[in-house]
């Protein structure tokens, strides 16, 4: 499968391997953004709702050390090494592939935001979803490591996310009683 999309990635426009190679890292700016309205959205809110917005992050980047830790321990080799002509770069040999980190963080991203914002859903699944496919097109990743990656996202950010809050709230109140006008 992973040689099939990449045969027909270079079938494609030179101006959609741009899009595909950039397109993963200005959706995951794309999801700051949202990160970043959803805070301001919920800042006059209830402290839960914001410290849920805050702990989304906090979520993502735990995703992002737990597959890190994968990575580690399974030390899949890219499979851009076995074959020359890719749309990207091939990251160096220590980096490797499974899982895929931008899906893990793309997943997560989306799956914290809805927690906080659902009415998102619509456009961010189907975005990081995306995001996670232009691995495989550019030739970086396998298939099966942005399915894992997704999975790991979508799973785990908003599970640390949810255990956070309860520690997030209470700050969120303080620094809201400190920031109000007396």
């Amino acid at each position: 499968m992973y040689r099939d999309i990449v045969d027909f990635a270079h079938g494609t426009p030179a101006w959609l391997h741009t899009l595909a190679e950039v397109g993963t890292d200005a959706g995951l700016f794309l999801f700051a953004a949202l990160f970043a309205v959803a805070f301001l959205r919920a800042w006059r809110g209830p402290a839960r709702d914001l410290a849920l917005v805050v702990a989304g992050p906090v979520g993502i980047v735990l995703a992002y050390l737990v597959s890190e830790i994968v990575k580690s321990v399974i030390r899949e080799d890219r499979p851009c090494r076995g074959v020359p002509a890719t749309i990207a770069a091939c990251p160096p040999p220590s980096d490797w592939s499974f899982p895929s980190n931008h899906s893990v963080i793309a997943a997560g991203a989306a799956a914290t935001l809805v927690l906080v914002w659902r009415a998102l859903a619509w456009l961010v699944f189907p975005l990081a979803a995306v995001m996670a496919f232009s691995r495989v097109f550019v030739g970086v990743h396998y298939p099966h490591d942005v399915i894992a990656g997704y999975l790991l996202g979508v799973t785990l950010a908003p599970l640390f996310a949810l255990l956070a809050v309860g520690a997030f709230t209470p700050a969120v109140r303080l620094v809201r009683t400190r920031l109000s006008p007396r």
